[in-house]
């Protein structure tokens, strides 16, 4: 997670001698604070926030993704991504990274607490991979349908057969690509 150091430093107008002076630590060590090279410790943060006049959360950069759109969990619901751009930006999950998006659940295939939940994944559209058979996955059905399910095996090669908890399976179908869900939280 980045810092606001170095925003925080020009907005006050000051060097880094000056914001190191004021923090009460070297200018080296300063400079390695606001550049991510050494760890904001609860001390840092709290001298910090004194330095500058702020909440010590003021420090911590808060690192986001875009929600995409929204993706059906339902038999037979869609996302519409082409219509949508980016809806909104959410937080980071804590095992996320420069290709982690997240969707909106629409629908009550997962359950109907999962309405309206956040669904994190790569964006990284690639067919299907082994690894995938068993988890619950972000999935594009050859007719444009974009549905989060639980991937399992069809009855025949490159087709597969979508689980959800409350509908009936969405069986023998092709899919364009899939990637893991690796987060969900509600909204």
């Amino acid at each position: 997670m980045g810092n606001r150091l170095k925003e925080l430093r020009e907005e006050a107008g000051w060097t880094h001698d000056q914001a190191a002076h004021a923090m009460g630590v070297s200018r080296g060590q300063f400079i390695k604070l606001e550049r991510g090279e050494r760890r904001l410790t609860a001390d840092y943060m709290a001298r910090a926030a004194k330095a500058f006049g702020v909440q010590p959360s003021a420090i911590m950069e808060e690192l986001t993704v875009p929600v995409l759109g929204y993706v059906g969990a339902g038999a037979a619901a869609h996302f519409y991504v082409d219509a949508q751009g980016p809806l909104d930006e959410v937080p980071m999950p804590p095992e996320g990274n420069e290709k982690t998006v997240a969707l909106e659940v629409r629908g009550d295939s997962l359950g109907s607490f999962f309405n309206q939940w956040l669904v994190y994944y790569d964006e990284v559209r690639n067919p299907v991979t082994p690894d995938l058979i068993g988890k619950v996955v972000i999935c594009e059905t050859v007719d444009g349908r974009v549905l989060v399910k639980k991937l399992m095996r069809g009855p025949r090669q490159g087709y597969y057969n979508l689980h959800s908890q409350t509908e009936s399976p969405i069986e023998d179908i092709e899919l364009v690509w899939a990637a893991k869900v690796t987060h969900m939280s509600p909204r």
